[in-house]
């Protein structure tokens, strides 16, 4: 779509879109605005059916790098130390949670030699006085590893597993307790993209963590967001790999090609003031994690993964949480990826058998080709974020006049490579983005669509053609 500029004045260009409205776009000011108001009296809907992007050239590459091994051989390793329970031994060389951190840490240290200066790893350490499940005070300490951003550093995407595991018993710190799904298996995922992005310069920052006491109650996580939140860090996106080790049911059926991803409708952090501006505009289904969950399945269900992504629209499974929920309390985008059936005989369990039935959380029960899949969907979704611009701040509707038609402003973003916006519509009862209009490298938009009869976002577009998630507007009376 082709913009004309003025000095002083608006000036007109007409075009046509696909759909085959007839419309128009004015520029007004440096920033401009464009008028997509039809001109000619033509069929609605406005813009282009929107298509998944594809991964580029380098994202390509990462994926065929992959290896199924070396994930099999990280879960293998962190099983090998017994029990990685929060309260096990913090100094046994060879056994307890003190032995996989340190594991751990030599592991991402080594990953990050490779990086040229770019990744720096660290012990996130603190001492969490006696609490639910924490009956003493208990050193916790997450593994993190941060790849600056080469362009937008202050610009934050997190992926995180946790690398405490339980028995039965939540609070038996003795007994083997292998964890090799739960979780062991997300843990490989983020080490995988360690050793895989530890070499490639990424435009805005990504961190990885391998965190502690998930199982004793989010602890590790929850200190993790709090040191992000107090120092004021752009967290604009946070994934927790959590049971991610197998595609078998406890029925037998198979599912190897499907990953849940868990996105929340109503924020957790959402305010009095905020629920009654959702209330009035219908904004259940378009949260920013809902919109994360849209990225994640526009960029990474694809036949370069060989995954599809099943977002559930709940926060977690029914009445359970996961280490994404203190990102969400803080106001955070997060979501959980989890294989589609879980097998409860191979989590929370105690190693044994009964009536011919093996029990516990084995290696010998994970499909470690899996795991290499949904390391790729994890891949493309953090290489999609972190390489393109992201997401557009400032997005509100005007509402001073009532209109049938639309005018959506926001801020241009920083990023240098930034080639322009789209808005994007779907009407009320699709669960996704349906179309798309290229606006321009502007910052004011007026549609002839009502937004009493559709939802409507704003997404940014870089030079390459990478696309932000979606930002859905508020309303603005001016």
């Amino acid at each position: 779509m082709g913009l004309t500029s003025g000095a002083g004045h608006s000036r007109r260009a007409f075009l046509s879109a696909s759909a085959g409205i007839t419309g128009a776009v004015v520029l007004t000011g440096a920033a401009g605005a464009a008028d997509l108001r039809p001109t000619g009296g033509g069929a609605l809907p406005p813009g282009d059916p929107i298509s998944p992007q594809e991964p580029d050239a380098r994202l390509r590459a990462l994926l065929a790098r992959v290896d199924e091994r070396r994930i099999e051989d990280v879960v293998r390793e962190l099983v090998s130390f017994g029990t990685r329970h929060t309260l096990s031994s913090q100094d046994d060389p060879q056994r307890g949670i003190g032995a996989a951190r340190d594991w751990l840490f030599a592991e991402m240290q080594a990953c990050a030699a490779r990086s040229g200066g770019r990744m720096t790893v660290e012990l996130q350490s603190y001492d969490q006085e006696p609490a639910n499940r924490i009956p003493v005070t208990t050193r916790i300490t997450n593994v993190v590893a941060t790849i600056r951003g080469t362009t937008d550093p202050d610009r934050v995407h997190v992926i995180s597993g946790h690398y405490d595991s339980r028995a039965t018993d939540v609070m038996d710190a003795v007994s083997d307790a292998p964890g090799a799904d739960d979780d062991a298996s997300g843990v490989a995922v983020v080490l995988e993209l360690a050793r895989l992005l530890a070499e490639e310069p990424i435009e805005s920052t990504v961190v990885l963590a391998a965190v502690a006491a998930e199982e004793q109650g989010l602890y590790g996580a929850n200190h993790m967001a709090e040191r992000f939140a107090a120092d004021g860090v752009d967290v604009r996106a946070m994934f927790t790999d959590d049971i991610v080790g197998a595609s078998r049911a406890d029925d037998g059926t198979s599912d190897p090609r499907t990953i849940r991803l868990f996105a929340e409708g109503v924020p957790t952090s959402e305010t009095p003031e905020e629920a009654q501006i959702r209330r009035s505009v219908g904004g259940e289904n378009d949260s920013p994690s809902r919109q994360l969950s849209r990225f994640v399945t526009d960029v990474a269900a694809n036949t370069a993964t060989g995954m599809d992504v099943r977002v559930i629209y709940r926060r977690d499974r029914f009445l359970r949480g996961g280490d994404h929920i203190p990102f969400l309390e803080k106001g955070y985008p997060a979501a959980r990826f989890t294989e589609p059936n879980e097998d409860f005989r191979h989590q929370h369990q105690d190693v044994r058998e009964e009536d011919g039935v093996r029990y516990g959380d084995l290696p010998e029960f994970c499909d470690f080709g899996y795991i290499a899949r949904v390391a790729k969907v994890n891949l493309a979704a953090i290489w999609s974020l972190a390489q393109g611009p992201g997401a557009p701040t400032g997005v509100v509707v005007r509402t001073a006049n009532l209109t049938n038609d639309t005018e959506l402003v926001w801020e241009r973003g920083p990023e240098p490579d930034l080639a322009g916006y789209e808005v994007v519509w779907r009407e009320t009862t699709d669960s996704d983005w349906t179309h798309r209009i290229d606006v321009g490298d502007v910052t004011t938009a007026v549609i002839d669509l009502s937004k009493d009869n559709v939802f409507f976002g704003v997404r940014a577009i870089d030079a390459d053609g990478h696309r932000s998630p979606v930002t859905f507007p508020r309303p603005l009376r001016d």
